[in-house]
């Protein structure tokens, strides 16, 4: 009879707990929505969307156009994920597969002790160390840009990436690779045509999570893209993504005026892109797990 209360108060105590982090967000998500719903009261929702001019201060001609901070965002994005998906899939198939006990006892705590270093102390370095190198190197005229920012971020997506795919490779049954093995197929090959393949999905889900804190991030971009409301049109152009926009402007931003809407509005978009990759990277382990168990 205790054991069963003592399991009822339990389960009651974990209810509680994820029922109260689902009202915390659900409130963050309604503040969110009311502060930014009324910015297009005053500017069309076309015109926040497609608008190339952003220059919320202006007293005598204000422009809300956030297309220019929307392109930095997915150039960022995109650039970083170039660079860090192959280079976290493949360390993932290295600590997986490849790597001997000893190597990744030493491997793989350092990947992870790369996934909690602070974005500022990244955004640091960023800006002290690869923004000269960037500038010296490549004879342009400032090293804050896109590239500096992207190559900042993918640092910050590697370890994601890598975590996530390594658990997911590790989830391949054993027993397709003793097959494979049986057939005569060498390592290399039951590596690249059956193990791969195999974790694909979970390998997936890895990507979309690494994008989605890519996307997200706020300290890097704020200190290493240069802080320009353009449209990119090379990997030097200073660039402003959305999330730095918002941290740079809030502050100064009259309470409940249009900057202040405005600027919640861009926080709506942003989180409305997030969220689809949160719901495209659950989709995706789902489908993973429902193959998984297929195949067993």
């Amino acid at each position: 009879m205790r054991r069963s209360t003592r399991e009822i108060l339990i389960k009651r105590a974990f209810m509680a707990t994820a029922v109260t982090s689902l009202a915390v967000l659900a409130l963050i998500m309604v503040f969110l929505f009311m502060e930014g719903l009324p910015a297009f009261g005053f500017v069309s929702v076309k015109d926040f969307l497609t608008g190339m001019d952003w220059y919320p201060t202006d007293e005598a001609n204000p422009a809300y156009g956030i297309l220019p901070l929307i392109a930095a965002s997915a150039s960022v994005t995109a650039l970083s994920s170039l660079v860090a998906i192959p280079l976290g899939v493949m360390t993932a198939v290295y600590l997986a597969e490849i790597a001997s006990p000893r190597v990744r006892a030493v491997v793989k705590p350092v990947v992870e002790m790369l996934a909690s270093l602070p974005s500022v102390v990244i955004g640091f370095f960023g800006m002290v160390v690869m923004a000269p190198f960037l500038q010296d190197y490549f004879d342009i005229p400032v090293g804050l840009n896109l590239a500096n920012a992207a190559l900042m971020l993918a640092f910050m997506s590697v370890p994601t990436i890598a975590s996530v795919s390594e658990d997911a490779i590790y989830a391949v049954p054993r027993d397709l690779k003793e097959a494979s093995f049986a057939l005569g197929a060498t390592h290399l090959e039951t590596l690249l045509r059956v193990t791969i393949p195999a974790s694909l999905s979970g390998i997936g889900t890895a990507v979309i999570l690494g994008m989605s804190r890519a996307i997200g991030e706020t300290m890097v971009v704020l200190m290493v893209a240069g802080g320009a409301a353009v449209i990119p049109d090379s990997l030097w152009s200073p660039v402003r993504p959305m999330p730095a926009s918002i941290a740079a402007e809030m502050a100064e931003a009259p309470f409940r005026g249009h900057h202040y809407h405005a600027l919640f509005a861009t926080a709506m978009v942003l989180f409305l892109v997030t969220l689809s990759f949160n719901i495209l990277a659950d989709y995706i382990s789902h489908k993973h797990q429902q193959t998984g168990s297929a195949s067993l």
